[in-house]
């Protein structure tokens, strides 16, 4: 299929912005996977500049056959400079074909294209016409799943996350399959939770391996299970943190494993106060810091008590605790 689009875009930010929408529409519709490495998407990007004031476009330039957005911007970026120094220095500008050099970072000559001939426009005797209805276009139109635009506006609201986080997640739409089957079920506190561990150490994750979501041994349940163990309290934030990559590479069931290996977080009192009694008695020296006026004395306890619990203390319990432990001494 070829989609050709009329001359009304005015920058090569917005060439790569109408290309991306595209791709996503493309993609969300199930027409092609759009893989540019594969060829799946190509694109030709004609360009012509005009005099500001002026509405006449000059003379066009085609070049062909790019395969990247990365390689489109700078092509465009590059002709358009090209296009101005010769309108600077009178030189014409000719209708031709270019390719993209990605190496040298700049457009050389193919083929000069100055006549309608050179085109070769004629009809095509193997494609009838096509007369559509607008009552089978409309019916088209409804079997036709949500957009991208649609959906980003209803996780939005639906998980009460942030455009721009509802936007990252649309970009690759089995990124946002994946959220949304995890999220599934969970309220918009805990939702926003998830996205902020799939923003950040899910796709970490991803892009430290080169996998995509699909092809990880994590699953929406298993997601799910995490950060449900982590906004209960079950499990506290360096125990996620070591859990998640693990079931990333190799799958499990999150509370089955916290079970198991006794991952539990500590948050009872008595036995968090214990350990910060111990913390203090193996450690008069950074108990004299604080005495002296040394606040900051007070998070190596925390850390002390951390490792005394085996990681599985709450930080956010202990702080306060060892503060006031600090203070009545």
């Amino acid at each position: 299929m070829e989609i050709v689009s009329e001359p009304d875009i005015a920058s090569a930010d917005e060439a790569i912005a109408y290309l991306t929408a595209l791709k996503e529409m493309l993609v969300y519709a199930g027409v092609s996977e759009c893989n540019l490495e594969e060829g799946n998407m190509r694109s030709d990007v004609n360009i012509s500049i005009r005099p500001v004031g002026e509405t006449k476009l000059g003379t066009k330039v085609e070049i062909k056959n790019m395969n990247t957005f990365k390689g489109i911007h700078a092509a465009l970026v590059y002709e358009a400079h090209r296009q101005r120094e010769c309108m600077a220095h009178s030189i014409p500008i000719v209708q031709e074909t270019r390719r993209w050099d990605g190496e040298a970072m700049e457009t050389a000559s193919m083929r000069s294209k100055e006549n309608a001939h050179d085109y070769r426009y004629f009809p095509e005797p193997d494609l009838v016409p096509v007369a559509l209805s607008e009552e089978q276009v409309a019916e088209w139109k409804a079997l036709l799943p949500e957009q991208p635009e649609a959906r980003r506006a209803r996780m939005v609201e639906e998980y009460g996350i942030a455009e721009y986080d509802a936007g990252v997640l649309s970009q690759e739409k089995a990124n946002a399959d994946f959220f949304e089957a995890a999220a599934k079920g969970l309220d918009k506190k805990t939702a926003k939770l998830l996205c902020n561990l799939f923003m950040g150490d899910v796709m970490a994750l991803l892009n430290a391996s080169g996998k995509t979501i699909g092809e990880c041994a994590l699953t929406p349940a298993a997601l799910r299970a995490l950060i449900s163990l982590s906004a209960t309290g079950t499990i506290n934030g360096p125990t996620l943190k070591e859990l998640l990559p693990e079931i990333f590479e190799k799958g499990g069931d999150p509370e089955a494993i916290v079970k198991e290996r006794g991952l539990g977080a500590v948050s009872d009192t008595g036995a968090l106060e214990a350990f910060i009694d111990q913390a203090i008695a193996a450690n008069p020296g950074p108990v004299a810091d604080f005495k002296a006026g040394k606040k900051a004395a007070a998070g190596f306890f925390v850390g002390q008590v951390m490792k005394l619990s085996k990681g599985k203390a709450d930080p956010k319990i202990v702080a306060p605790l060892v503060a006031k432990k600090l203070a009545a001494m």
